[in-house]
């Protein structure tokens, strides 16, 4: 590997708008997301099921095959 090339490679904090810290190792000096592991809706058990049979019964009424 040659010398002064590369970026230093630290330990910083990882911040969510939620106020979830994490330890993690980067190039960067500090990283902030909008949504992390602890505040998202599928991993916190929060995520809505959509309802896609009405859809496809709607689309079906539409463009489905005619019957005579």
């Amino acid at each position: 590997m040659k010398q002064g090339i590369h970026p230093e490679y630290q330990k910083i904090i990882a911040t969510c708008i939620c106020g979830n810290e994490v330890e993690i190792g980067s190039t960067i000096k500090a990283i902030k997301v909008e949504i992390c592991g602890a505040c998202h809706p599928f991993y916190t058990g929060t995520q809505k099921i959509i309802d896609a049979e009405g859809r496809i019964d709607r689309f079906q009424k539409r463009y489905g095959k005619k019957t005579s």
